[in-house]
């Protein structure tokens, strides 16, 4: 067996090796940010979520194992963060990408002033969350928000309401402005997939007699794909971890309708300072999100290599 180091300067696997050296060299100040910016947080907060750790209590922080999320899966507000998380992820998300597709397929169309609907539709999600938050709440106020007045005037109510002080009206008020403002979002990333599309097969389509509806399904959805699974990769993983604008709204509230899990964990850490609880929460989100990226990986690259 020939050694390596015997082999001629330019020899193929000579060459492969030190490009293999080379790239990993190149890559190895982004791995080393990537380890100290997200993988030892990610690690120091699985720590921590193994101790008893609360801040008012100095001096009885000790090691309980698993003991956190022994608790956590018996507490009742625990399980109630996570369905809202997850009603509020499946929906926000799924209406959004059926509004993002409608504007991206009318962003597509060629007309006068196509540059300017694209920017005007993309305000929304331009503003800060913050932002958009706290027009929302003013818009949902019970006493002199623009929504009851239109409503009141249209003959929809009856009666001002508080739509953000009511706990069955209150997590959908939240989905509603979640989906106005990224909505747009999801319709830019679409709108991205649907110029890749060759004109062509919509001509020669036509010409075989398919109409606007079977076009959409046999060609526009098809090689969409790819698209579709990026974008609801970034909203998914984005809606199930919604903060600002729940904190914002309505702070989890009333009475924890739209408490959230990263909510929860915020409460859990730096209201009641119990670091080991919180870091609990946090690793459990962590887990979710990597499931469900996973699994939009999966997808993906599976409907690439079809």
């Amino acid at each position: 067996m020939i050694r390596e180091k015997n082999l001629p300067l330019h020899h193929p696997r000579k060459i492969y090796l030190n490009e293999q050296l080379l790239g990993y060299f190149l890559v190895s100040p982004a791995l080393i940010c990537i380890t100290l910016i997200a993988l030892y947080p990610v690690l120091n907060t699985f720590k921590l979520s193994l101790y008893n750790m609360q801040l008012q209590l100095i001096g009885l922080t000790h090691f309980v194992g698993l003991q956190n999320y022994i608790s956590l899966f018996h507490d009742s507000r625990f399980w109630s963060a996570t369905f809202n998380t997850i009603v509020f992820t499946i929906v926000s998300v799924s209406l959004e990408l059926i509004l993002g597709m409608i504007m991206a397929l009318l962003m597509n169309k060629s007309f006068r002033g196509t540059g300017l609907v694209r920017a005007a539709v993309l305000i929304p999600w331009a503003i800060p969350t913050v932002v958009s938050a706290l027009m929302w709440k003013f818009i949902y106020n019970d006493q002199f928000g623009v929504l009851n007045d239109i409503l009141m005037k249209m003959g929809l109510i009856d009666h001002y309401r508080a739509w953000l002080g009511t706990p069955s009206l209150a997590l959908g008020a939240a989905i509603f402005a979640d989906v106005w403002k990224t909505a747009p979002f999801m319709g830019l990333l679409l709108l991205a997939g649907l110029q890749n599309i060759p004109n062509e097969l919509y001509e020669a389509a036509t010409v075989d007699g398919a109409g606007s509806i079977r076009q959409f399904f046999t060609i526009t959805l098809p090689l969409l794909k790819s698209t579709i699974l990026v974008a609801l990769i970034f909203r998914t993983l984005d809606a199930f971890r919604v903060f600002d604008l729940i904190f914002v709204l309505t702070g989890g509230g009333p009475g924890n309708s739209t408490e959230v899990l990263s909510i929860y964990a915020y409460k859990t850490l730096f209201r009641n300072l119990d670091f080991g609880m919180g870091s609990a929460i946090a690793v459990i989100i962590f887990i979710f999100v990597f499931i469900f990226a996973m699994f939009y990986i999966r997808l993906l690259d599976k409907s690439i290599f079809e």
